[in-house]
């Protein structure tokens, strides 16, 4: 099924009752790489479906399609991230790197849980332009602000998230041969 098709032919909340096991998964798999942990991921994917069954359940007509679900749940992370923004969670520790073959995933679970301790509105910002990759103009909709302020958002979390994310090389002590 391509991503810009209905998942049902049906409409209204037939239609969403309908294809709520074909696209749990999807809409799941999208919020979860975008949140800290699987709680909030459940607790955002709940509100998206429960967003669009009230949304079917006013406008009988509409045809439920991957997208306008995942439309849904891209409006109901960034008001989680809000509402984060005014009542921080604790971050958990780094990962361990070990000797770990596996840099890449360990690169990607640093990264990501160096954007957990960002401020909400750092996290919202960089996740919509880059893991979405979307562009400024529509994460400043999302987000409510300008383009403009939306620019320096990103400036600002681009910062922040250098100045978080953690030395990944030993630096040198200046003594010779001695670490």
């Amino acid at each position: 099924m391509s991503s810009d098709q209905s998942v049902s032919s049906a409409r209204g909340p037939e239609g969403l009752l309908a294809v709520y096991d074909q696209a749990l998964p999807e809409v799941y798999g999208f919020v979860v790489r975008r949140c800290t942990d699987r709680r909030t991921a459940e607790d955002v994917t709940s509100e998206t479906f429960l967003a669009a069954m009230d949304s079917v359940r006013r406008r009988r007509e509409t045809e439920p399609t991957m997208p306008w679900l995942i439309g849904i749940a891209r409006h109901k992370l960034a008001d989680h991230w809000r509402r984060a923004q005014r009542t921080p969670e604790p971050v958990d520790d780094l990962p361990d790197r070990g000797d770990d073959p596996w840099d890449a995933e360990l690169d990607r679970m640093v990264a990501h849980h160096t954007l957990g301790q960002l401020s909400p509105v750092h996290q919202s910002v960089l996740t919509l332009r880059y893991v979405d990759d979307l562009p400024v103009a529509e994460c400043a909709e999302i987000l409510g602000r300008t383009v403009g302020a939306t620019e320096a958002l990103l400036t600002r979390a681009k910062r922040a998230f250098r100045a978080a994310y953690p030395e990944t090389q030993p630096q040198p002590s200046g003594r010779g041969g001695h670490a």
